[in-house]
C-alpha cells in the first residue's frame, strides 16, 4: 500500500522534500486510483515534487520559479454540462514542452480582475483554458474576457485554447457564429502558415470540439495563423490567431488531445519562445507567501493522508486466510445460492465474469457485521450500517473520498494469493451524480428525499474468487483466526457441486411495457441539438425509461435474484454484477470495463468506456463490427468526447490488482 509521510516530517531543504516526495509517489497504491476518473480527493495536506526549501520566498532571482497560471473554463448556471475535463490534460502539455515549468489552476469563476491583477506580475504566463458555453455570455467566460485587454504592463504572455481563442477574437471585434456542421470530437487538417506559432510545426491533424467560430474579417488587431478547410460543411474556419502588437496566441483546435498528431508540444514550446522574449522587458516577481496562500501549491499535487487520522503511518503485516481448490462443475449462480443469495432481505454482492473476456467472479460472503457504507449528494455525513446498528460519520471539512480513503488506509497490509485481483474490500455502486459536488452544478436539482444513495458499498471481508479460466476456486478471509469458516465453506462448496442445486423456474407471466412518450422524447432529442449547436456542451447523454412491470411470482426465492439468472442466461457478459444493497438493488450486464490496471510497483491504468454499435443482423460478426466503426466520424467523435466516463459498479481493492 501507500507510503504514508506527515507534511510536518517533511525535511526543509530542496533535496529533502524531492527525496521523500519520490519515495511517497513511487510506492505501489491500492484502493485509491478506484475512487472516480476526474475527481481527486481532497485531503487537507498536499505536497508536490516540486522544492519547497527555506528560501522559496526569497528576492534571489535563481529563486524565481517559472510559473504558469491557467484559467479554467467552468459553465455556471446549467445543469447540463460542467467545467472542462481537459484542463488537466492542457496542463501536463505544458509540462511536458516546457521543462521546469509550474502550473496553477484556477476556475474562471474563482477571482474578479481586480483581484487577479495584483498577482499577475508573479506568473511568467496565462493559459486559457478550453470550456463549453460561449465567450458572450458571462457566466460561460468569465474573468478570461478582462483579461485581454489589460495594459501592456500588466499583461503577461497568453495561450488561449478553443473557447480561449474565441472570447480573444471577440474582444477585438471578431463576429462569433455557429457552424453549420458542429466538430466535436472530429479529427480535421490544419493549414497554417508555417510561421510564427507554427514555425517548425509540419503537417497537423487536430482533434476539434466546437460549435461555435469566430469571423475575424475587418479585424486588423488579429492575424490568422491557421485554418481548416471544411468545404461545403463550413468553409474556412480560423484554427489559430495572433494579436499584431500584444503577446495573445490562440488556437481553435485542441493540442492536448491523444489524437491531435502535430501542433501540440513545437506550438507550446514556440508560445514559450515567444513569452521569453515578451518577459524579458517585465519585471516578474518572485514568489511570496501571499500568492503561496491565494494559489497554493501547484500542479500537480501528491496527497498524503490527514496526518491526525489514527495510525496513519503505521502498516500491519497481515496475511489474508486462502484456501484453493478446483471445482470445474459448478456455476456462479449455485455458489451464490448456496450462500443464502435467495434471501430477498439480506445483502449480497457478485461481480461476474460470465463470458470472455472476463476471468474472474468476485462472491461477496457478508457478516450481519460487515460494515455498509450509504452517502447522498449535499449530506455532511456517511452513513454506516453494521447490522441492527446504523449511525452517521460526520465528514467535517473532508469530502465522502477522503472519507473512504481514510477508512481504506486502515485495511492496508494485507497479503494473499498473487493470482486474484480480489483478496477484500469495498465492493459497491456509485451514481453519476456523486461527482457533480466537484462540477457546480448540484443546485439544478431536487436532493431531498431520495431514495437511493449515490454512494453504496459494503467492505468484503470473506469472499469466493471463481477463476473462469484454470477452474479453481479461491475461499478467502481477511478476519483473524477465521480458517474455521474457510475449511467449512470449501466443505459445503465440494458437497454442494457433487450433489448439485435445483431451482425449477415457476411459470412466468406476461410484463407490462410502458415505453417514453414519443413526442416528449422527440422534443428533447431536439433540445439537446440546441445545445450542442449552441456550444453548451460537446456531448450530452439523453436517457428515456421504458418501465416494465411483472406481477410477483409466487415463490420462496428472490425475484430480483430470479431476474438478474434470467439476464445472465440471455445475456452473458464479461462484466456483470448483482449488488443487494438495501435501499437499492443494482442488476447489470455489460460488455464494458471501465477501469483497469496491472499489479507492479509502476502500475499501468487502461480506461477502456465502449463507445459505437451496429444494429444486429445476419452475418454482423466482431469482425464486420469493427471494421464498421473503425473509422466512422460519428464513432471517433464518441471516442474522443470528453464527458464519455461512464461510472458503473466500482470494485474497491485493498492491494495492487490486475484485470478481472
Amino acid at each position: 500500500m501507500e507510503s504514508v509521510t506527515d507534511i510536518n516530517d517533511l525535511d526543509q531543504s530542496s533535496a529533502g522534500v524531492r527525496k521523500k516526495a519520490k519515495t511517497l509517489w513511487s510506492a505501489p497504491t491500492g484502493w485509491g486510483p478506484l475512487l472516480a476518473p476526474g475527481l481527486t480527493p481532497s485531503l487537507s495536506a498536499t505536497f508536490t515534487s516540486s522544492p519547497l526549501p527555506r528560501d522559496v520566498f526569497s528576492k534571489n532571482p535563481v529563486h524565481r520559479l517559472l510559473r504558469f497560471i491557467h484559467i479554467q473554463v467552468s459553465c455556471l448556471g446549467t445543469a447540463i454540462t460542467a467545467r472542462s475535463s481537459c484542463d488537466r490534460s492542457i496542463a501536463a502539455l505544458c509540462r511536458a514542452s516546457i521543462p521546469g515549468c509550474e502550473i496553477h489552476i484556477v476556475k474562471n469563476d474563482q477571482f474578479t480582475i481586480q483581484r487577479l491583477i495584483p498577482h499577475l506580475p508573479h506568473f511568467a504566463a496565462v493559459i486559457v483554458g478550453p470550456g463549453p458555453g460561449s465567450p458572450e455570455n458571462p457566466q460561460d467566460i468569465g474573468v478570461i474576457k478582462d483579461l485581454w485587454k489589460l495594459p501592456d504592463g500588466l499583461l503577461p504572455p497568453t495561450f488561449g485554447v478553443c473557447l480561449g481563442l474565441q472570447s480573444l477574437c471577440l474582444e477585438y471585434g471578431a463576429r462569433v457564429k455557429q457552424l453549420s456542421v458542429v466538430k466535436h470530437g472530429l479529427i480535421s487538417k490544419i493549414h497554417h502558415t508555417a510561421k510564427d506559432l507554427f514555425k517548425d510545426v509540419g503537417s497537423i491533424e487536430a482533434v476539434r470540439y466546437h460549435s461555435l467560430h469566430v469571423d475575424i474579417s475587418g479585424c486588423p488587431d488579429l492575424k490568422e495563423l491557421a485554418w481548416a478547410d471544411d468545404g461545403s460543411e463550413n468553409g474556412r474556419v480560423v484554427m489559430g490567431v495572433r494579436h499584431i502588437t500584444k503577446p495573445l496566441w490562440a488556437v481553435q483546435y485542441h493540442p492536448e488531445s491523444v489524437r491531435t498528431i502535430g501542433g501540440g508540444k513545437q506550438v507550446i514550446h514556440n508560445f514559450w519562445s515567444f513569452a521569453k522574449t515578451r518577459n524579458a522587458a517585465r519585471d516578474i516577481k518572485p514568489w511570496g507567501r501571499t500568492q503561496h496562500s491565494t494559489f497554493g501549491l501547484s500542479w500537480p499535487p501528491l496527497s498524503i493522508q490527514d496526518a491526525s487520522a489514527p495510525n496513519s503511518r503505521v502498516v500491519i503485516p497481515r496475511t489474508v486466510t486462502t484456501a484453493v481448490f478446483h471445482l470445474p462443475h459448478f456455476s456462479t449462480p449455485e455458489i451464490c445460492e448456496l450462500l443464502g443469495v435467495k434471501d430477498e432481505s439480506s445483502p449480497f454482492v457478485v461481480l461476474d465474469s460470465a463470458a470472455k473476456p472476463g476471468r474472474f467472479t468476485i462472491i461477496g460472503s457478508l457478516l450481519s457485521s460487515s460494515p455498509q457504507f450509504i452517502y447522498h449528494c449535499r449530506d455532511s455525513f456517511v452513513t454506516v450500517k453494521m447490522g441492527d446498528s446504523i449511525r452517521k460519520e460526520q465528514l467535517g471539512t473532508n469530502d465522502v473520498w477522503s472519507w473512504m480513503k481514510s477508512f481504506m488506509r486502515q485495511k492496508r497490509g494485507f497479503t494473499g494469493s498473487p493470482d486474484v485481483p480480489f483478496w477484500g474490500g469495498l465492493v459497491g455502486f456509485l451514481s453519476y451524480e456523486i461527482g457533480v459536488e466537484k462540477l457546480n452544478v448540484l443546485g439544478q436539482r431536487r436532493w431531498t428525499g431520495r431514495k437511493h444513495p449515490d454512494l453504496n458499498m459494503v467492505f468484503v471481508e470473506r469472499s469466493i474468487v471463481v477463476d473462469s479460466m484454470t477452474k479453481n476456486v479461491y475461499v478467502q478471509s481477511l478476519l483473524p483466526n477465521d480458517d474455521a469458516w474457510v475449511s467449512r465453506t470449501v466443505a459445503s462448496l465440494k458437497e454442494g457441486a457433487s450433489r448439485g442445486v435445483t431451482d425449477a423456474a415457476p411459470t412466468k407471466p406476461a410484463p407490462t411495457i410502458t415505453t417514453p412518450k414519443e413526442s416528449l422524447y422527440k422534443s428533447r432529442i431536439s433540445l439537446a441539438k440546441e445545445k450542442l449547436f449552441a456550444g453548451e456542451s460537446y456531448e450530452l447523454c439523453l436517457t428515456a425509461l421504458s418501465h416494465i412491470s411483472l406481477p410477483r411470482l409466487q415463490s420462496d426465492s428472490s425475484s430480483s435474484w430470479r431476474l438478474f439468472r434470467d439476464l445472465r442466461k440471455a445475456n452473458p457478459a464479461p462484466h456483470s454484477a448483482y449488488l443487494r444493497l438495501h435501499p437499492t438493488t443494482l442488476i447489470a450486464s455489460s460488455p464494458e470495463r471501465f477501469l483497469s490496471f496491472s499489479r507492479s510497483s509502476n502500475p499501468v491504468y487502461q480506461l477502456r468506456p465502449i463507445k459505437g454499435t451496429v444494429k444486429k443482423a445476419p452475418g454482423i460478426t466482431r469482425a464486420v463490427a469493427e471494421d464498421a466503426l473503425i473509422g466512422s466520424p460519428k464513432e471517433v467523435g464518441m471516442y474522443f468526447g470528453k464527458l464519455c466516463s461512464r461510472l458503473s459498479t466500482h470494485l474497491v481493492r485493498s492491494r495492487e490488482p490486475h484485470d478481472r
